[in-house]
């Protein structure tokens, strides 16, 4: 599976509207929880 940053030639840009995940999802700054979630929406596990 390739990433969606991947390829081009050379150093190309990342070539999308912002930058994304393996998997599509948008990264870096762009809130991906569903706010209509059953739970806080959010912190989950405290990063230590």
């Amino acid at each position: 599976v390739d990433h969606p940053h991947g390829g081009g030639e050379g150093k190309s840009p990342i070539g999308r509207a912002r930058p994304v995940t393996p998997w599509g999802k948008p990264a870096l700054g762009v809130k991906t929880r569903n706010p209509n979630k059953y739970s806080n929406p959010y912190v989950l596990r405290r990063r230590k």
